[in-house]
């Protein structure tokens, strides 16, 4: 029997002119898939865009794509910083789903949105995990730079795509960022933690 493959995928979600109350609010989501194959990563990017969007609403298309695209059930470590999206997946789904989609304190805000994470989130193995935004790490930074580019540009990958996070990285490194960061790290290495 074959084992299930582990993916990594690093999410971010963009959302421009939220300050702006009365204009559209274009949004963006951006990932990237990483797995760990014959001892080096292969990687994959995605994105999508929105016209008119919140935050939170692109957090969750951030993981709706990804899992979309699976055609087998997988292990997933799923790295946000958006705590919105981690704890609804880890915690707030749940009891959400035992009180039939209802809370106390009023409406399920997205709750569509929810519905189609936790069926998703059920056809795999996921751990949804935290990271601080904008705090150095580099897979992080690169989802980020993918969600506001997809924002500004209304732009959308259509799927999985060749990923140009050695290319940015590169382009880092030469402005002196990332220069301890470890691409060829092995997941044991990686996310011992």
């Amino acid at each position: 029997m074959e084992s299930m493959a582990t993916l990594y995928i690093h999410a971010d979600e963009s959302c421009l002119g939220n300050q702006n109350q009365k204009k559209s609010s274009p949004g963006g989501a951006g990932g990237l898939v990483e797995v760990w194959k014959d001892g080096a990563w292969e990687r994959r990017d995605y994105w999508l865009s929105e016209s008119d969007t919140t935050n939170n609403r692109m957090a969750l298309h951030s993981i709706i794509e990804p899992l979309t695209l699976l055609k087998r059930r997988c292990l997933i470590v799923f790295t946000s910083d958006s705590q919105y999206l981690v704890k609804g997946i880890n915690e707030w789904r749940h009891g959400w789903k035992r009180a039939g989609w209802k809370r106390k304190s009023g409406q399920i805000l997205n709750l569509e949105l929810w519905k189609r994470v936790d069926v998703l989130v059920e056809r795999h193995d996921v751990t949804a995990r935290w990271v601080r935004g904008h705090d150095g790490h580099p897979e992080n930074e690169y989802v980020d730079f993918l969600a506001t580019r997809a924002a500004a540009e209304q732009s959308s990958s259509g799927g999985l795509a060749p990923s140009g996070f050695s290319e940015w990285l590169d382009e880092r490194r030469e402005k002196g960022d990332f220069l301890d960061y470890m691409e060829f790290q092995a997941p044991s290495e990686r996310y011992s933690s």
